[in-house]
């Protein structure tokens, strides 16, 4: 069944780009979002072209994929005009997801290097070239508003034991987030994060099989607090950390 294309008074009309729109998350953002009456420019990696694909399949003509490398600014450059071509301007909204998790091993062990600059391309860097592509659009047309995924592991580092660098690439992000978004408030341009623990993902349930995903954040619930971020209605909140942890 297609998600239905009315869209909700309450939001204001754009185009929302999502990062990881092939994940779980970032589908379950896609199809609130596009049924809220936004259109959207799905990212991914190459290798989640297919499931973008039918992704956009099911959303229909107010949803775009591109795939590529987004650690090239090459990359957001072509992915930013073709949703100028297709969606008919440049994103008004976004929604960073794209990242990774590496466990890795304690950092006196002296064997962590490689997770902690893996982990910083693939959250930090990434978050930060999506922002310096994303955000100037927003601050000339004096308005826009950002959602960053960082993690439950920002405030809560000690769960992170044995993954330091993606705790520590997370709270990165969120510092980032977070001093973007009093750059930007001048301008009319919102930057948030949420801060999951775990997600009720196939990916998890395949993981931890033995553990309770009633306890964990539903898919839904997620994007519904990331879609009120995006909203009108949050229009006085800028800067902030929304803990999302379900009963985790």
């Amino acid at each position: 069944m297609g998600v239905p294309l009315v869209a909700d008074p309450r939001v204001l009309s754009g185009v929302v780009a999502i990062t990881g729109a092939g994940g779980a998350l970032g589908g379950a953002v896609a199809r609130r979002l596009v049924g809220a009456g936004y259109k959207a420019l799905l990212l991914d990696i190459d290798r989640g072209k297919e499931r973008l694909a039918g992704l956009t399949a099911e959303l229909g003509a107010r949803a775009h994929a591109y795939t590529g490398d987004f650690e090239k600014g090459d990359t957001w450059t072509g992915a930013i005009s073709e949703c100028k071509a297709a969606l008919g301007g440049a994103p008004t909204h976004a929604v960073l997801i794209a990242g990774g998790w590496a466990g890795g091993s304690p950092v006196h062990e002296g064997k962590s290097s490689d997770a902690w600059a893996s982990m910083m391309r693939a959250n930090a860097d990434t978050a930060h070239l999506a922002l310096s592509h994303l955000l100037p659009a927003m601050v000339e047309n004096k308005g826009g508003s950002v959602v960053v995924i960082g993690s439950r592991a920002v405030e809560r580092p000690w769960t992170s034991a044995g993954s330091a660098a993606y705790a520590a690439s997370k709270a990165a992000v969120v510092a980032l987030a977070q001093a973007v978004a009093q750059e930007t408030l001048a301008h009319g341009v919102r930057v948030n994060a949420v801060l999951p623990s775990t997600l009720d993902t196939p990916a998890n349930r395949a993981g931890m099989p033995d553990a309770d995903p009633a306890a964990w954040v539903s898919l839904e619930s997620a994007a519904g607090v990331i879609e009120f971020l995006l909203s009108d209605d949050a229009r006085d909140i800028t800067g902030a950390a929304i803990p999302l942890y379900g009963r985790a």
